[in-house]
């Protein structure tokens, strides 16, 4: 199957699971949200992702975010640390990715100015919320996804690949939707917003092997 239809597999998925989100329905949000994801790895192999060192990388990138995806089906404390510890190893991935491709010193340098200034804004916003050993993977993650960032903003200036670049901040303000419905106001309304944002940015990260 081609990209273009594993993209349409990814959407009709994030459909159902907003779905099944609104009415609480946890049996279908357990079979919905992993097929959006593993649509978006398969995507990512149509477009040629496994046939270039830097499109493996980006496969890992996925797969973890896959597993992260699975393990924040559930609520419980344990489950969302995993889930934390998965999506960091992911935008690690995308980081590495980002290295490998080069970066532009200007357009890093851009980013990094950007991160260093929302970055407190969020942390004063989210953290008095967060209690206990929760706290230090929270910061821990924060700084590595704004850091994915940055290091987005050199490579999109380096091979004009902006795409990267719209792809991570998407991925950024989708997880204020996360920390906003784990820490501060949970509720359905994060989720319209925050589940759109992040499953479009894994289809942008996807697509990139077979961009122009």
């Amino acid at each position: 199957m081609s990209g273009q239809m594993w993209v349409w597999v990814v959407l009709a998925g994030l459909a159902v699971l907003l779905w099944a989100e609104r009415a609480e329905n946890s049996k279908v949000k357990a079979v919905a949200k992993p097929i959006a994801s593993t649509a978006f790895i398969a995507e990512a192999v149509a477009f040629g992702a496994g046939t270039t060192r830097w499109g493996q990388v980006l496969l890992v990138a996925l797969a973890f975010c896959w597993l992260g995806d699975v393990l924040l089906l559930s609520r419980k404390d344990k489950l969302f640390l995993g889930g934390l510890v998965a999506f960091l190893l992911g935008h690690v991935g995308y980081a590495v990715m980002f290295v490998m491709l080069g970066l532009d010193t200007t357009w890093l340098m851009g980013g990094g100015v950007f991160v260093l200034v929302v970055l407190p804004i969020v942390a004063k916003w989210v953290l008095p919320n967060v209690k206990g050993s929760m706290k230090g993977p929270v910061v821990a993650y924060m700084v590595v996804i704004s850091a994915m960032v940055a290091l987005a903003a050199g490579c999109a200036g380096h091979t004009d690949r902006l795409i990267f670049l719209v792809a991570a901040v998407m991925f950024f303000v989708s997880d204020l939707a996360v920390a906003r419905d784990r820490f501060v106001s949970p509720g359905f309304p994060n989720r319209l917003w925050g589940l759109p944002l992040y499953y479009v940015a894994q289809i942008l990260f996807a697509a990139t092997p077979g961009s122009p």
